[in-house]
């Protein structure tokens, strides 16, 4: 079989199932609704945002021990990159650690209001797993199996978001809207997201759906201010979609950008109904530079037009960068901390004010987390990270799975004092899929390792 036959295939069962997103009836006339649907949400409407923190965030300067030994016993470690505990904000989870306390640094203070108020979580010491490993010893024997590639920025990204290295095809996010993007009359809206390409929100039938901070992005150049007044430009992209070319290539390309036309048309339109300036979805003047806040603000919005978009399930994608942080951390990373605090608690405050705060769930992923042992002024390269989940469904004020003792050559230590996870990507990706309306049945064949695992369902939601 040749590698172009292949290619053809594919292209053409993507470019069909494009052309039948959204049902029957063209995007257009849908239009005519928006305005009795405008900023409504179904009562059964649910919605997963994921948000990612590019580069591996430094897990342990996020949550931090607080109690006097633990937090010896961090510092030690720590030495150069530690923080002070005078920065700490002292965490008083409902379940008890056993005597210890943890803490999150001032920066989060926003976060730290959102868990003590019970709509946020934090799960501990989560990351890829193919099995269960019980200790460090026996990670280090060789005998059981482990995630390719580990400590590499793209495939850890990839295998968070996939399962597999990078090269993956099929995100969980996508799987996700594979499986229940019947529910939507408009499935082109089951997955989208606002900070570019990302194999989270690929599926089989489910193509995501990329977006701006400012909304819908339209083709660039054809508009008349773009032609000095001439309408050519989008005669000729007219002729193109509707012409009737006997190229099959050609006649489903033109398909799909017609798709594409119908789908901005439909975005702008709805979003008309809750401008950035809407009081319930309006930015802070703390947040305006935020980039990741921006983001928030077009998924808050898209959320509370999701009637007007035909649309009862949906999964986003948001990032931020920067966690690199292998030099300047004391400097970078409580910036990125404060952004991520600030966008966090305006994007629940917005839930809340459109009274969809039960039916949508943030939670935060990264390529991995990073080693206790300092190279200077920074860290390197991890596994086992700490993770927030954030919404109104949430069983907040609380810390689910194990928290790892911090100090060295523990049973949690594989190497410079990187975290083997205690809690498998899975079973996080489980837990959310489960709250989404996923089957236990459907959950098996999406996540490849979860029957590994004697728990299943971590309870955080």
């Amino acid at each position: 079989m040749s590698h172009n036959n292949a290619s053809r295939r594919d292209f053409l069962k993507r470019a069909a199932a494009l052309s039948a997103l959204g049902g029957a009836a063209p995007f257009a006339l849908n239009l005519a609704g928006v305005g009795a649907a405008a900023a409504a949400t179904d009562p059964g409407y649910k919605a997963l945002v994921c948000l990612f923190f590019f580069g591996g965030n430094d897990q342990t300067n996020t949550v931090i021990p607080y109690d006097s030994a633990s937090y010896n016993d961090y510092y030690t470690a720590r030495d150069t990159i530690a923080r002070l505990q005078t920065a700490l904000l002292p965490l008083n989870p409902l379940t008890s650690l056993g005597g210890r306390q943890l803490a999150l640094p001032t920066e989060m203070s926003a976060l730290k209001a959102l868990f003590d108020g019970g709509k946020a979580a934090i799960l501990a010491n989560v990351g890829p797993l193919v099995a269960p490993i019980k200790d460090a010893t026996e990670y280090k024997s060789g005998k059981v199996p482990v995630p390719a590639k580990l400590f590499s920025h793209n495939d850890q990204t990839s295998t968070w978001q996939a399962f597999t290295p990078e090269g993956s095809k099929l995100g969980w996010g996508g799987r996700f809207g594979d499986l229940l993007g019947s529910m939507n009359t408009n499935s082109v809206f089951t997955a989208i997201s606002a900070a570019g390409n990302t194999v989270f929100l690929t599926g089989q039938n489910t193509f995501q759906y990329q977006i701006s901070s400012g909304g819908a992005v339209g083709i660039n150049n054809i508009a008349a201010s773009s032609l000095f007044g001439s309408t050519a430009g989008a005669a000729a992209l007219k002729a193109v979609t509707t012409g009737n070319s006997a190229q099959l290539f050609e006649k489903e390309h033109g398909r799909v950008v017609q798709r594409s036309i119908d789908a901005q048309a439909a975005v702008s339109a709805a979003l008309t109904t809750l401008p950035t300036t809407d009081t319930r979805v309006a930015l802070p003047t703390a947040q305006a530079n935020n980039n990741l806040a921006k983001q928030l603000q077009i998924v808050a919005r898209l959320a509370g037009v999701s009637a007007a978009l035909g649309v009862k399930r949906q999964v986003f994608f948001v990032s931020i960068g920067g966690f690199d942080t292998h030099d300047n951390q004391l400097t970078t990373q409580p910036g990125l901390h404060a952004s991520i605090s600030g966008a966090v608690d305006y994007f629940y405050n917005a839930t809340v004010q459109l009274g969809i705060a039960n039916n949508v769930t943030l939670f935060t992923a990264s390529d991995f987390g990073r080693t206790l042992t300092s190279n200077g002024d920074g860290s390197d390269h991890g596994w086992g990270s700490h993770h927030f989940i954030v919404g109104g469904a949430v069983k907040g004020n609380d810390i689910y799975g194990t928290f790892p003792t911090i100090k060295l050559g523990t049973p949690e230590d594989v190497g410079s004092g990187r975290l083997l996870p205690t809690t498998s990507v899975d079973q996080y990706a489980a837990t959310l899929g489960r709250w989404f309306g996923v089957s236990d049945s459907d959950l098996s064949t999406i996540l490849p390792n979860i029957g590994r695992f004697s728990t299943r369902y971590l309870n955080f939601i």
